[in-house]
């Protein structure tokens, strides 16, 4: 319920937004369409960025996790690390240097930003995994591979979804500065907005970012609920 209220309040704001345009600058910038594609664009970059560094991140993690592997977990955690200390914008410069304007700088400057929470949490979890439950899968004949799937992962599932969560809000709050390489998303109503002394159109973009954000954690929350269904629910603040 409370995912349908986020959803209409973003609705009735950007409604009332367009049909009180003030200025014909205004009634340019703020139409239903430029709204609309403004927004797919953020989720598109968002769901890119964040897939990719679940991707990474989590097999990157269990891989470390491993026993004759932990011994890398401090510098490669450490190389994660530098690309969520840089701020953003600076990530976004960098690679546009190497990658030039557009899609491509944009999601993997994401994925850069993005990656250390679900690194961490994934070695963080399956490291944690009480040693005495591995030990009787083992006793159980377990192989490996089968306890990975069958124990480690699913108890370290809490774990690893708030690294997600976390990413995929990093991801939200940190796409807007996507337009600054001409990639689209809301970050273009906000600076728009800035630019030109609009402030309902920057208030568009910035309503419509942080019910994104929302959003997509409740969305998350949901796939977690999904994965731990022995857990109670965390409910983000």
């Amino acid at each position: 319920m409370s995912v349908l209220l986020l959803i209409l309040l973003g609705v009735t704001i950007s409604v009332g937004a367009v049909e009180s345009a003030t200025d014909a600058i205004v009634r340019d910038y703020l139409t239903y369409q430029r709204i609309l594609d403004a927004l797919l664009r953020h989720l598109q970059l968002v769901v890119a960025g964040t897939a990719l560094a679940v991707g990474v991140g989590v097999g990157v993690g269990v891989l470390l996790s491993r026993p004759a592997l932990r011994r890398w977990a401090g510098p490669v955690v450490a190389v994660a690390n530098v690309g969520q200390s840089v701020p953003s914008l600076a990530v976004l410069a960098l690679f546009m240097g190497l990658l030039g304007l557009g899609w491509k700088t944009a999601i993997f400057a994401l994925w850069v930003y993005s990656l250390l929470p679900v690194l961490h949490n994934t070695y963080t979890g399956l490291t944690g995994v009480d040693s005495r439950v591995l030990d009787a899968a083992r006793g159980m004949g377990m192989r490996p591979v089968r306890i990975l799937q069958r124990v480690e992962l699913p108890l370290a599932a809490p774990v690893i979804m708030a690294g997600v969560r976390t990413a995929v809000v990093v991801n939200v709050g940190t796409a807007p500065l996507a337009t600054f390489v001409a990639a689209g998303g809301l970050g273009d109503l906000i600076v728009t907005g800035i630019s030109l002394n609009r402030m309902s159109v920057l208030m568009v973009g910035a309503t419509l970012t942080a019910i994104l954000a929302l959003v997509l954690d409740r969305a998350a929350g949901w796939v977690e609920q999904r994965l731990t269904p022995w857990r109670k629910p965390v409910v983000s603040t």
